[in-house]
């Protein structure tokens, strides 16, 4: 049986990016009510901050799978990926996760759900036809391990309550701009309040953005060492990551707020390169020539 290291930490994640995301919703509220002379808009901001802590914790796994277009399959639909989950999950002592099928020629994967307990592991079409057996076992038992040491929670509340902020942003931009003229000529204090309505509201994706870097390029290295680990055969995975990299599709399916679920970035222009500003930067995964070195180098 593997032992996971990051489960307590993982949990804390959990906590903090929840009540950090509680914090900025009613920071939202504090400064709308105040702009627009209503508290009751306070009062909506807490609670619509805690329904969505509640449907993001019990839900965000079924909301990742419809945004992605995932059919469940099962022994029946998928016998060979069904017994490839089901023997790791025995190897690793993990409860068998429900198995999905995005139906997109790129090859990619992830993991989703909020303990593994409840986990969701999903693979493209692709990877199930062009990765060999020993590549998609590679893939899966990374995707696994992700399950194991609970970082599936923290990457799965990300995707909603990032979504959600950005959401907000936006419209108290947008409610600013538009609301400021009018309350600027009887309310002075209205100007500082819209000041600090557009700075919130420029400054929520960068938040995001650095939300989302929390899963860290360390946690992505973890999993492909214990995935190795688990299959007793590292160049399984580092041959799933040449085939990736070298694949110039973009995952369909894939957008920014989930990207960085997958095993690797599915975002790519037409030559096949991860896209995105300041990408390089910015990227929750390693490299993959990095993560491709550090499995060959199990082997020695």
């Amino acid at each position: 049986m593997l032992t996971y290291t990051e489960v307590s930490k993982n949990k804390v994640y959990s906590i903090l990016l929840i009540f950090v995301f509680l914090i900025i919703i009613i920071v939202f509220g504090f400064v709308a009510s105040q702009y627009y002379g209503s508290p009751a808009l306070l009062v909506i901001a807490v609670l619509f901050s805690t329904v969505s802590a509640f449907v993001s914790y019990f839900f965000s796994d079924k909301i990742t799978l419809s945004i992605s277009g995932a059919q469940e399959i099962d022994l029946k639909t998928q016998p060979q990926l069904y017994r490839i989950v089901e023997n790791l999950c025995i190897a690793a002592g993990l409860p068998m996760p429900r198995v999905y099928v995005i139906d997109d020629s790129a090859i990619n994967a992830f993991a989703t759900g909020r303990n593994p307990k409840h986990a969701v592991v999903c693979v493209t079409t692709g990877a199930l036809t062009r990765l060999d057996k020993t590549e998609l076992e590679g893939v899966l038992a990374h995707e696994l391990s992700h399950i194991g040491n609970y970082d599936i929670r923290f990457m799965t509340l990300v995707v909603v309550l990032v979504g959600t902020i950005t959401l907000l942003a936006d419209w108290m931009l947008r409610a600013s701009i538009f609301g400021g003229r009018r309350r600027s000529n009887d309310n002075n204090g209205g100007n500082i309040f819209l000041i600090i309505g557009i700075v919130l509201a420029i400054l929520s994706p960068i938040i995001a953005t650095l939300i989302k870097l929390a899963v860290s390029r360390k946690r992505e290295f973890l999993a492909d060492a214990s995935g190795a680990l688990l299959t007793r055969y590292p160049e399984g995975l580092a041959s799933a990551l040449e085939k990736i990299a070298g694949d110039r599709e973009p995952l369909e399916a894939a957008n920014k707020a989930t990207a960085h679920l997958y095993i690797a970035n599915p975002l790519k222009d037409k030559e096949g390169k991860s896209t995105g500003w300041l990408s390089s930067l910015f990227n929750t995964h390693p490299p993959i020539e990095d993560r491709i070195k550090r499995l060959r180098e199990m082997d020695h």
